[in-house]
């Protein structure tokens, strides 16, 4: 073990001559990067390939002195056994960008120093744009956005019929043509996912409709969407025993504005595309954050069914994809709800007026009074989404109130139509009504009461 850089150097040497092999063999030159944090190599590779094209093949190679992982000799002072520990330090890293007749442009970078943890980095939009192009139908790929697609049922096909056993058979053959050091592990080497990104675009005609909705979108979600309502987007709920951030930030980009709602390794974002895509895309730099129902195998050998987290393996894309279409869904549930702020304030006059139940009237409800402002902060509540609203929890977060009058703040609410009732159960979900009503709420009291009410500084 305390021969590991003499073993480890042998290997270095093999990958720098591989590199310079697989430039000499493509007619490219290494580009050295002395200082990353002032160097974009993705403008460089744009640049590159105005000038090639983008046919197959290698396009460029970068070099740069970057972090890396490894491993030191320790020897346990009590025990006297010597054993290997993990450690960083820095190597000599090589960028290999190529255009891949099926996955288009991806690049690998290749560490010079054990353990050679490769990474492998390709978009799902260039992919489908050459599935779809294999299959004859007609699209318009800008960036990684789709501004047209003649049949998007079948492309939503295409999307969904995604092989993990190309990819892992096309990773292993990158793994042997750029790291040859690989050839000297005959146990061969495991594929994970370090990070994944899916997005859900949903295309408009016509700018002028877009933006004025997407601006009342982004000014609601900023101010109404809370801690509770990013980890409900996640699938996860959020308890006294979460210790990591949860939030959101707001920025504004060269393209236009983007709302990001996070919650440890894992996001949600909005922004929107040329000013006509608007696009919600989740994202993770950890896949196990989120968690399934699947099957357990415990030290004992036995199996158990239960819900654990997401393996990182790239066997799991299907099933991470899944979480992150639901996440996205919940998200675009949310900001469904967001309509023309017209419309909003016509229903909040709609349900401040009296409605009749069996020929009796119930009141309306006033936003301004302190009880029925409470009472819809607690309708906000996101875990009623997917668990549904009983009395009980009502009862929990009105303590106020006794439990006939959660009995007729309940009838109240079914009368003008803000709630419905699933059948043979006591639980109630928001209609759409009820959903629209919220968000205006929501505005309501961020922007108007909380800054009417917020103290004036000389």
């Amino acid at each position: 073990m305390a021969d590991y850089p003499r073993w480890a150097e042998p290997m270095r040497e093999e990958i720098r001559d591989n590199a310079m092999k697989v430039a000499a063999e493509a007619g490219v030159q290494i580009e050295f990067i002395r200082r990353l944090k002032a160097f974009r190599k993705e403008d460089r590779v744009k640049r590159v390939l105005e000038e090639r094209g983008d046919a197959p093949g290698l396009v460029h190679i970068f070099s740069a002195m970057e972090s890396c992982t490894s491993f030191r000799h320790w020897r346990d002072p009590k025990s006297g056994t010597t054993t290997l520990r993990p450690t960083s330090g820095k190597c000599l890293h090589y960028y290999f960008y190529f255009i891949d007749e099926r996955f288009r442009l991806c690049y690998v970078r290749v560490p010079t120093w054990a353990p050679f943890r490769l990474q492998v980095y390709f978009n799902g939009h260039n992919w489908l744009a050459r599935r779809l192009q294999d299959a004859g139908i007609g699209c318009q790929l800008a960036d990684n956005a789709f501004l047209a697609i003649d049949d998007f049922e079948q492309a939503q096909a295409l999307a969904r019929d995604f092989d993990v056993r190309v990819l892992h058979r096309r990773l292993d053959a990158l793994a042997r043509r750029f790291c040859p050091a690989v050839r000297h592990f005959p146990s061969g080497h495991h594929w994970s996912i370090m990070q994944a990104e899916y997005a859900t675009d949903i295309l408009f005609h016509r700018q002028d409709r877009f933006q004025p909705l997407y601006d009342a979108m982004t000014r609601t979600a900023v101010h109404s969407v809370k801690a509770d309502q990013v980890a409900t987007f996640l699938g996860r709920k959020l308890t006294k025993a979460y210790a990591g951030e949860a939030g959101n930030d707001f920025s504004t980009r060269i393209h236009g504005t983007r709302i990001r709602h996070h919650m440890g390794p894992a996001s949600i974002k909005l922004y929107d595309k040329f000013g006509i895509v608007a696009r919600v895309e989740c994202t993770t730099n950890d896949a196990s954050f989120f968690k399934l129902h699947r099957d357990v195998k415990q030290r004992d050998g036995t199996s158990t069914f239960k819900l654990a987290p997401l393996r990182k393996s790239i066997y799991s894309l299907r099933d991470l994809a899944t979480c992150m279409i639901n996440a996205n869904r919940r998200c675009l549930a949310f900001l469904a709800a967001i309509d023309n702020p017209v419309t909003s304030w016509k229903d909040i006059d709609r349900i401040g007026r009296p409605a009749r139940d069996n020929k009796r009237s119930l009141r309306g409800f006033n936003l301004m009074t302190d009880s029925d402002l409470k009472l819809f902060l607690v309708l906000a509540r996101p875990e009623w989404t997917i668990s549904g609203l009983r009395a009980a929890n009502l009862r929990q977060h009105l303590p106020h109130c006794s439990a006939a009058q959660i009995s007729r703040l309940l009838k109240r609410l079914r009368a003008h139509g803000l709630i419905k009732k699933v059948g043979r159960t006591y639980k109630y979900y928001l209609t759409k009504l009820g959903q629209r009503a919220i968000v205006a709420v929501l505005h309501l009291r961020e922007n108007i009461l909380l800054k009417a009410l917020a103290p004036v500084t000389p």
